[in-house]
C-alpha cells in the first residue's frame, strides 16, 4: 500500500506543474489530474513511470468519482491538492451566467466535492488537504467579483473544515498572489506593470507551497504588500476601499476578456 500518494488537480498549469515537480522530488507518488492529455502525459513522463494521470473535467460529478476510485487503487490518498481553477476578468454586468457558474463550479464546488469524495481515504491515512486559493480570497478586487467570491468561499471552507477535522485530517489554505505563468497574457502583464504589482515565479510559489505542507501552519499567504492588504482588509476595509477605487480607472482600461485556466 502506497502511503505517500498525492492527488493534484490543475497539474499542468504553471503553479501545478511546479508543485508536481517539488512533490515528486520529495518522494511523493502523484495522481495528476487535468484536461489536457498531451500535457499530462508529458509531465508524467518527465516525473517518472510510477506516477499516473487522469484526463477529467472537474465540473462532471463522474470525474470526481473516477479520481477517488483511481486514488484508492493506487493505495489511498495521503495528500489532496485542490489547485485547479479558472478566472475571467470582466465587469460583473457583462459576465455571462455560464461563466459565473463555471468559475464557481471549478474554483469552489469541485474542491469541496473532491475533498468529500476522498475524505475516507484521507482520514485513514491521517492525510492532508491543501486548497490553493489566492490573495483575492481575502481582498475583493474590481473586475474580479466572481473569482473573489469563489476564493473567499474556498478560504472559508478550508478554515471551517480545518477546525472540524482537527486531529483527523490537516486542512490548509495556500494563497499565492499573481504568478508569472503563460496563462497571464500581455494585458494582465501590462495591468500589473501599470499598477506596480509584482508577479512571482512558479518555482518560488511551489517552494512556498512546500513550506506550508511541511509545517504545522494551517494557512500561508505569498507576497508583500498583498499579505498586508489582506490583513488590513480584514480590520479596516474602508482603507482598502479607498486604495483600490483610486486604481479603478487603470483597471478598467486593462481588464481581461479571455478566460484562462490557473
Amino acid at each position: 500500500m502506497n502511503k505517500k500518494l498525492a492527488v493534484l488537480t490543475g497539474a499542468t498549469g504553471g503553479i501545478g506543474s511546479a508543485i508536481a515537480q517539488q512533490l515528486a522530488k520529495a518522494g511523493w507518488t502523484l495522481l495528476l489530474v487535468g484536461r489536457n492529455e498531451s500535457m499530462l502525459s508529458a509531465l508524467r513522463d518527465e516525473l517518472g513511470p510510477k506516477h499516473q494521470f487522469l484526463v477529467e473535467d472537474l465540473r462532471d460529478e463522474k470525474a470526481i468519482l473516477a479520481i477517488a476510485s483511481c486514488a484508492q487503487q493506487m493505495g489511498g490518498a495521503d495528500l489532496l491538492v485542490n489547485n485547479a481553477g479558472v478566472n475571467q476578468m470582466l465587469p460583473f454586468e457583462h459576465t455571462p451566467t455560464d461563466t459565473i457558474e463555471s468559475q464557481i463550479s471549478i474554483n469552489l464546488i469541485a474542491p469541496m466535492r473532491l475533498t468529500h469524495s476522498l475524505l475516507s481515504q484521507l482520514k485513514q491515512q491521517r492525510g492532508t488537504v491543501v486548497n490553493v486559493g489566492s490573495a483575492f480570497g481575502a481582498i475583493g478586487y474590481p473586475m474580479q467579483s466572481i473569482y473573489c467570491a469563489s476564493k473567499f468561499g474556498l478560504r472559508g471552507f478550508s478554515e471551517a473544515l480545518s477546525r472540524e477535522l482537527d486531529g483527523e485530517v490537516q486542512v490548509k489554505y495556500f494563497a499565492p498572489r499573481a504568478t508569472d505563468t503563460s496563462i497571464n497574457g500581455d494585458r494582465i502583464r501590462q495591468l500589473n506593470s501599470a499598477l506596480g504589482n509584482a508577479m512571482d515565479k512558479p518555482q518560488y510559489v511551489a517552494d512556498e507551497f512546500m513550506k506550508l505542507l511541511g509545517s504545522t501552519s494551517r494557512r500561508r499567504a505569498v507576497g508583500f504588500p498583498e499579505k498586508l492588504f489582506a490583513r488590513l482588509n480584514g480590520v479596516f476595509p474602508e482603507l482598502v476601499d479607498s486604495a483600490l477605487i483610486k486604481q479603478l480607472k487603470v483597471i478598467k482600461a486593462y481588464f481581461v476578456t479571455k478566460e484562462t485556466s490557473l
